[in-house]
């Protein structure tokens, strides 16, 4: 299964996938305990940044609706 980003609306990105891997911004790796599935805060509120607690819960609104970007500007 390839990995999957999901955007939730009003909540967490849900990140699916069998060998999911997310580190740190030195690169350390986050212990993920074998789990397949885990859902990162886009509120700001968690108490387990970067993971999602529930904290956002009637704190945040986001209606996700997928849309294309613009394609990417030429590199110079």
């Amino acid at each position: 299964m390839a990995t999957k980003l999901t955007v939730l609306s009003n909540g967490a990105l849900r990140v699916e996938g069998e060998d999911i891997e997310i580190v740190d911004a030195q690169g350390q790796p986050y212990g993920l305990g074998g789990r397949q599935r885990v859902s990162i805060c886009r509120c700001g509120l968690s108490k387990q940044k970067p993971f999602c607690d529930g904290s956002h819960k009637g704190h945040f609104e986001h209606d996700a609706t997928a849309f294309d970007l613009p394609a990417p500007k030429p590199a110079v």
